[in-house]
Parts: C-alpha cells; sequence; structure tokens
C-alpha cells in the first residue's frame, strides 16, 4: 500500500514538475513575441479604415441577382482602389465604402461617379444616400478608440487590485495587455484594415482574457490561504492543472462560435472573427503562462492574503 502510495506521489510530482518547466518555458517565449511584436507596430503602423481616416459611403440599390464580388471588382478595377461593399440587409440594397480622392468634392458629385461606374453591370442603378466622413473625424474616432482602450485598462487595473493583493493582479494585468499586443501586431503585419469593428473585438476580448485570469488568480490565493507552507511554484502549477480542463472548454467552444461567425458571417464580421480567434488563442495561453508566472516572479506568498484579527472591545 505504501509502495502504490509513493509511487503516486512521485508521478504527480513528476507531472507538476513538467506543467512548471512549461509555463516558465511559454512565458520566455511570450516575453520574446511580445518585443517582436511591438517592434513591428512601430515599424509597420496599421493600416487605418475609413472610420478613422476618413472616405465616402454611398448606399444604393440595384438588381437583386448581382453580387458583392461583381460590384468590388467592377468598382476596384476602374477607380483603381479598394471598394468595401456590404449588404444592407435586403437583396440588391448595398452600402459601398471607398476613400475619396479630394476632401472638398461633392457628396453628390461622388455619388454620380458611382452610378457610371456601375452601368455597365445595371442601368437602374439608384442612389439612396451618400455622405463623407472627413478626416478630422476620422482622427477623432481613433483618439476615443484609444481612450476607450485606456479606461478600460485603468477600470480593470482598479478592479483586480481591490479583488486581489497587487502581486497576483499583475499577472492578469501584464496578461490582457500581452492579448492586445498580439492582436494589434498581427493586423500590423498583415495589413487588414484596422477599423471600428476591430478595435470593438479588441475591447470584448479584454473581458474575455480577464474571465479566464480570474478563474487562475482565485485557485491561487485559495491554495495560498489552505495550503500556506507549499512552494509558490508549486501552488501556480496546481492552480493550473485544477483549472486546465475548465478553461479548454471554455476556449474550445468560444472558439467553435467565432470559427462559425468567421465562415458565414461574411466580409462586414470578418476582421472582427479575426481578431476575436486570435485573442482567445493569446487570452488562453497567457492566463497560464505568463499569468501566473509573474506573481511567482514577484514572489507572492500566504503572508499576502493572511486576514488582520479585528481586536477585541473591553
Amino acid at each position: 500500500m505504501n509502495i502504490n502510495t509513493n509511487t503516486n506521489t512521485n508521478t504527480n510530482t513528476k507531472k507538476v514538475n513538467r506543467l512548471t518547466k512549461w509555463r516558465y518555458v511559454s512565458s520566455c517565449l511570450s516575453l520574446i513575441l511580445m518585443i517582436l511584436s511591438l517592434s513591428v507596430i512601430t515599424v509597420k503602423g496599421f493600416n487605418w479604415g475609413l472610420d478613422f481616416t476618413g472616405g465616402v459611403v454611398t448606399e444604393i440599390r440595384i438588381d437583386g441577382d448581382i453580387k458583392a464580388n461583381q460590384i468590388e471588382r467592377l468598382l476596384g478595377g476602374v477607380s483603381e482602389q479598394e471598394v468595401s461593399v456590404i449588404s444592407a440587409g435586403e437583396p440588391g440594397r448595398w452600402v459601398l465604402r471607398y476613400s475619396q480622392a479630394e476632401t472638398s468634392g461633392d457628396v453628390s458629385a461622388n455619388a454620380l461617379d458611382v452610378v457610371q461606374l456601375l452601368t455597365p453591370l445595371h442601368s437602374g442603378v439608384e442612389v439612396l444616400n451618400s455622405s463623407i466622413v472627413g478626416p478630422q473625424i476620422g482622427q477623432e474616432l481613433a483618439e476615443q478608440g484609444g481612450l476607450a482602450l485606456l479606461v478600460a485598462m485603468l477600470c480593470i487595473l482598479g478592479y483586480l487590485s481591490f479583488r486581489f493583493e497587487w502581486r497576483l493582479a499583475s499577472g492578469a494585468l501584464f496578461a490582457l495587455f500581452h492579448d492586445v499586443i498580439f492582436v494589434l501586431a498581427f493586423f500590423s503585419l498583415t495589413q487588414l484594415e484596422f477599423n471600428l469593428t476591430v478595435l470593438a473585438a479588441v475591447l470584448a476580448i479584454l473581458g474575455y482574457s480577464l474571465n479566464d485570469s480570474i478563474i487562475i488568480a482565485d485557485r491561487i490565493r485559495e491554495l495560498l490561504t489552505s495550503k500556506p507552507k507549499m512552494v509558490i511554484a508549486d501552488v501556480c502549477t496546481s492552480a493550473v492543472k485544477a483549472t486546465f480542463s475548465r478553461t479548454m472548454v471554455t476556449s474550445g467552444t468560444t472558439l467553435m462560435t467565432v470559427s462559425a461567425l468567421w465562415v458565414m458571417g461574411g466580409g462586414p464580421l470578418e476582421s472582427f472573427s479575426i481578431a476575436m480567434f486570435i485573442g482567445i488563442l493569446t487570452g488562453t495561453w497567457s492566463s497560464i503562462s505568463v499569468g501566473t508566472c509573474l506573481p511567482e516572479l514577484f514572489r507572492v506568498n500566504s503572508e499576502h492574503y493572511k486576514l488582520t484579527p479585528i481586536p477585541e472591545t473591553p
């Protein structure tokens, strides 16, 4: 009986040691990739969408048999610029988004150009409305989007500091920063259009990644209070091991949903789906690796979670 018990204990110890080494290796890899990601963002920048740079938005009605790719090919080939064609919710009704060569141009003139360009496809093109998003409005959107991201990070920082001791909260906060940097670096490297949809995805990633980090951090805190003599490396590894199956199931089902949205959502949701897909992968990775290694580096221990005794009243 004792031999079996010792064998099981040794096996569990080896598994914990392997998982601990994996956490260290993955954290070092994440740190290297973060440095590379920041370098890519600095060098290449972003391919800002019309939401930030300004452009023309025209809504048209055309024959319902004409597809979006036909309109894109025709307008893109003649105008020599990228034209985004989005369904307006009913057959034959489309929203065209494209950049404007001259910001002082007249809206009606731009709409008339669209009618002329689409004549080879169908002679009965009707322009329902057309508007111009100026560069100044785009700059305001960029500033407001950055401010929203900053406020979200500050609110999360305040919440984590209130719920956890700062050493444990630092891991969750660094994991959030890690996930956002990876998503931004991907869009910078591929030069996919960065628009308000991608910004919304980044804010959604913050909430998703925070959920995983809090689950693991809660488990670490429980182990620190219930087993105060346990080595902190073993505490973090045991917390990851205890929550691993739950994390994988949650991430797996979310990835399936996002993948379906990516495949079936079409062009308007493609950038959102790509950003969410990358964010879920990196969020799962960072919660297990950097989210647990940083508190260990700061030497968090059970002393930081001891309750201060309330003095008795005489």
